[in-house]
C-alpha cells in the first residue's frame, strides 16, 4: 500500500496523470487501475451497444442469427491460436526481456506472427466457403436465420486476422509494462459496432453490426497496437524460420490451448446449442450473459491481464514465494469484491434489466426473462473472476497443458448437465448448469496449483488465501443483499 500511495502522490505532484501516457511503465497497481477504468468505459459502451441492438432488433430471428455469426470466427481463433495469443507471447517475450535479448525477441515475434497469419489466412478462406454448412448446426437450411447468419459470418471471419495480429503486438507492450494501448482498444471495437449500426442500419439491417465489428477490429486491436509497437521502436521482419526456438516454444505453449477446451470459452456456445430450438432463446441468454461479463471483465479479467506480466516476471526470476503471494492476494481481493457486487446485482436484477433493455422491440416479458437469467449468472461472479487469475498463474509459469487438460475434462463432464437441467427447468436450468460448470473448473485450477506447491490455498506461512477478508465480504454481501431487497420491497 505504501508503494501505491507513493505512486499516486508522485502523479499528483507532477500536475498530470502520467500513468495515462502510452509510454508509461506501469506497476501492478497502476495497470489494474488503468485497465479497470478502461473496462468500465468499455462496458458502458457495450451496454449502449446492447441497448441499441435490443431496441432496434429485439430478441428473435435477426438477433439469434447475429449472435451465432460470431461463433465460427471465434472457433477459428480459439483452435488455431488458443484464443489467447498475447498470453503465450507475454510468457515467451518476458524471458527474452529478462535476459536482455531484445533483438532476438523481435525476431521471434516476427517469425511467429508471419507463420500464424499464413495459417489463419488459409483457414479463414476455407471457412468463407464452408459457412453455409456451419450455420446448419443451429438453424434449418434455407431459413431466414440461416441465410442471415451465413452472410454475417462471412463478414466477421477476416476480423480474426486483426485480432490475432493485435494480440501479438499487444504482448510486446505488455512485457514493457505499457498498458495504455490495451486499455483503449476495446473502446474502439465497441464503438465500431455502434457506428456500423447507426450509419448503415437502414440500408443493411442487422448486417451493419457485423460490418461495424470488422471495422472496429481493424481500427482498435490491430491498428492502435501497431502504432504503439512502432513508437516503441520495435522492428517487424518479413521472415519465416520453422526451426527458431521462439517459434517452437510458442507452439509448445499454444498447442494445449488449441487442442483443449475449457468451460470459460465454451460456455456461451454450449448454452446457445442447448437452447437453439426455442426462437429468441439464444438472444435472451446472450443478453444476460453479455451483461454479466461486464463485472467479470472489470474484476477478474482486468486483474488477470494486469497481473500476468508481473506474475511472469516473478516466476522467470525464480521469486516463487513472491509469485505465490501475489497470486493469492489477487484472488482474495477479487473474490471479496465479487461477493459484494453479486449481492448488489442479484437484488437489482429485475429493475435494472427493465430500465436498461425494455424499450421498443424488447418487451416487458423479454426483460423479465433476461433478469432471471442475469441473476442466476451473477451468483457465479466470484468464480469467473478467480479462475481468470488462477489460469494466468499457470500461464506465467509456462504451463498450459495442465489447465487445458483439466478444463477439457470438466467441459466434457458438464455437457450432460447442461442438457439435463435445460430439459427439466428450461432456460433457467441451463443458466444453473453454467454456474455448476464454472464452480468445478475454478476448484480444479486452485487444487492443481495447490498440489504442485506453486500457489497454496491455505496456510499463513505458505501465503494462502486471505480467508478472513473473504469471510468479512460474505457477511457484508449478505447484509447488503437483505438491505437492498427490503428497500425495493417497501419502496
Amino acid at each position: 500500500m505504501a508503494n501505491e500511495a507513493k505512486e499516486i502522490s508522485t502523479t499528483a505532484k507532477g500536475g498530470r496523470l502520467n500513468w495515462l501516457r502510452p509510454s508509461h511503465e506501469h506497476t501492478a497497481f497502476s495497470a489494474t487501475l488503468l485497465l479497470m477504468t478502461s473496462t468500465v468505459l468499455s462496458r458502458i459502451i457495450g451496454l449502449v451497444r446492447d441497448m441499441y441492438i435490443a431496441a432496434t432488433f429485439g430478441a428473435g430471428v435477426n438477433t439469434d442469427a447475429y449472435n451465432v455469426a460470431f461463433y465460427l470466427p471465434e472457433w477459428i481463433n480459439y483452435f488455431l491460436v488458443g484464443g489467447a495469443a498475447s498470453i503465450a507471447f507475454v510468457t515467451i517475450l518476458s524471458r527474452y526481456h529478462e535476459r536482455g535479448e531484445h533483438e532476438e525477441g523481435e525476431r521471434a515475434l516476427s517469425i511467429i506472427l508471419n507463420m500464424m497469419l499464413v495459417v489463419m489466412g488459409t483457414a479463414i478462406v476455407a471457412a468463407e466457403f464452408l459457412a453455409p454448412w456451419y450455420t446448419r448446426i443451429y438453424f434449418a437450411p434455407g431459413s431466414v436465420q440461416s441465410v442471415l447468419c451465413t452472410q454475417m459470418t462471412r463478414i466477421l471471419l477476416p476480423a480474426q486476422l486483426f485480432f490475432f495480429a493485435g494480440g501479438v503486438l499487444a504482448s510486446v507492450l505488455l512485457v514493457r509494462k505499457q498498458f495504455s494501448y490495451q486499455a483503449v482498444t476495446p473502446l474502439i471495437y465497441n464503438v465500431g459496432i455502434i457506428v456500423g449500426g447507426v450509419l448503415l442500419g437502414r440500408a443493411m439491417g442487422i448486417q451493419s453490426l457485423a460490418l461495424g465489428a470488422l471495422g472496429g477490429a481493424i481500427a482498435g486491436p490491430f491498428l492502435l497496437n501497431a502504432i504503439g509497437v512502432t513508437r516503441a521502436g520495435i522492428r517487424y521482419r518479413p521472415v519465416l524460420d520453422l526451426k527458431h526456438p521462439g517459434l517452437r516454444e510458442w507452439v509448445r505453449l499454444s498447442v494445449p490451448l488449441m487442442l483443449g477446451v475449457t468451460i470459460v470459452t465454451m460456455d456461451t456456445y454450449i448454452l446457445s446449442f442447448v437452447v437453439r430450438h426455442s426462437v429468441g432463446a439464444i438472444s435472451l441468454i446472450g443478453y444476460a450473459k453479455r451483461l454479466i461479463t461486464a463485472p467479470i471483465a472489470i474484476l477478474g479479467q482486468t486483474a488477470g491481464a494486469a497481473s500476468m506480466p508481473f506474475f511472469a516476471s516473478l516466476y522467470s526470476q525464480g521469486k516463487f514465494k513472491e509469485f505465490a503471494a501475489n497470486v493469492n492476494r489477487a484472488v482474495s481481493k477479487v473474490i471479496a469484491a465479487s461477493l459484494l457486487l453479486t449481492a448488489l446485482l442479484t437484488s437489482l436484477a429485475v429493475p435494472a434489466i427493465d430500465l436498461v433493455l425494455r424499450r421498443r422491440a424488447f418487451t416487458t416479458g423479454d426483460a423479465r426473462a433476461t433478469a432471471v437469467y442475469f441473476g442466476i449468472f451473477a451468483l457465479s461472479l466470484a468464480l469467473w473472476s478467480a479462475q481468470a487469475i488462477y489460469a494466468r498463474a499457470f500461464y506465467a509459469a509456462g504451463e498450459t497443458m495442465t489447465p487445458m487438460v483439466a478444463g477439457t475434462i470438466v467441459t466434457v463432464l458438464s455437457l450432460p448437465i447442461y442438457f439435463a437441467l435445460f430439459q427439466w427447468f428450461g432456460l433457467s436450468g441451463a443458466a444453473w448448469a453454467s454456474n455448476a460448470a464454472i464452480l468445478v473448473h475454478t476448484i480444479a485450477l486452485a487444487f492443481l496449483l495447490h498440489r504442485r506447491g506453486w500457489v497454496r490455498m491455505w496456510g499463513r506461512d505458505a501465503g494462502g488465501l486471505e480467508f478472513g477478508e473473504i469471510g468479512r465480504a460474505v457477511l457484508a454481501a449478505g447484509v447488503a443483499f437483505a438491505a437492498v431487497t427490503a428497500l425495493l420491497h417497501w419502496s
